[in-house]
């Protein structure tokens, strides 16, 4: 019988899951050396030892279809960037970035207990445990996304070997061939300029009306009529849709147009009206706060001293 005491016991000793020790001294027969090797061969207590460890590297990996309607974009993360620009652990981000594309997972625990692509026989929390394991290093998978269009093209854009990946979604009565320069030069626009909002019906109301009011204190500060204040609040307003919203920024291409601008241009030579749907910019560890760890002190933690 496996008691709740053996199970805590082993769990102290490896730092493994609770179900997975429970599943090792099942496996086992209750013999507590035989389930540590168990969990070892597994590689489950070699990474539930590494998983208090900050992971902010890694890579942003996308995946397109052959037609262009489906598409998928991946964080993976691990400590260093040496494991980032392993073959395998990249191997892995392009599997999972193509499994995201076809994916009806909503959340990310969802889409990690989802099998393998290129191996049914695991999931794809099994394949980071064993990849941990391997190569020494904490690791996850920290976010997903699934595009999909009818009538329209998917583009993506990766800068920096994976630093940067976005996706963009137009929709479209032209063909998706068509499309995909401009979808591209939309991917880069939002790789460059980090738009907020696709347009000024998404911005957050809430945060609008804190943009108004600090606006309308810094007028005030500076000395300017109350009665010319609200005509200075929405100039600025205008000025923070230009900077905050995809489609009226100005192109980084050429300046003298807006993204609204460009694809109308583009609409109109190619007889269709080009729209942006959606898109998604993923930035490697961002958000993330790594650990500054001072090398003497990590020495001396190694020695004991």
């Amino acid at each position: 019988m496996i008691t709740a005491q053996s199970v805590k016991e082993l769990r102290e000793r490896t730092g493994a899951g609770m179900m997975d020790c429970k599943k090792a001294l099942t496996e086992s027969n209750g013999d507590m050396e035989k389930a540590v090797e168990i969990l070892r061969e597994k590689g489950l207590a070699a990474a539930a030892k590494k998983a208090g460890r900050v992971a902010a590297e890694g890579v942003v990996e996308t995946y397109i279809s052959e037609d262009y309607k489906k598409a998928g974009i991946v964080e993976v993360n691990c400590e260093t960037d040496f494991v980032a620009a392993n073959e395998e652990f990249k191997t892995v981000a392009k599997n999972l970035a193509e499994m995201a594309a076809f994916t009806s997972a909503k959340t990310i625990e969802e889409f990690v207990e989802e099998k393998y692509i290129a191996d049914e026989a695991m999931t794809v929390k099994d394949v980071i445990t064993a990849l941990i394991a391997k190569l020494g290093e904490n690791m996850n998978v920290r976010r997903f996304e699934s595009f999909s269009v009818e009538n329209g093209a998917i583009q993506s854009y990766i800068h920096g070997g994976g630093r940067i990946g976005v996706l963009v979604e137009l929709t479209s009565g032209a063909n998706a061939d068509s499309l995909l320069s401009v979808a591209k030069d939309v991917a880069m626009q939002v790789a460059a300029a980090n738009p907020l909002f696709l347009n000024k019906e998404d911005v957050d109301q809430e945060a609008l009306e804190k943009e108004k009011e600090i606006y309308r204190v810094q007028a005030l500060n500076e000395g300017k009529p109350e009665k010319i204040v609200e005509k200075m609040v929405e100039g600025r307003i205008q000025k923070y849709y230009k900077e905050v919203c995809l489609v009226e920024q100005v192109w980084v291409r050429d300046t003298d147009k807006t993204i609204k601008k460009y694809l109308d241009e583009k609409s109109k030579e190619l007889g269709s009206e080009i729209k942006i749907s959606r898109y998604a910019r993923f930035e490697k560890g961002e958000g993330i706060e790594k650990q500054e760890e001072n090398f003497a002190e990590e020495v001396a933690k190694q020695m004991g001293k």
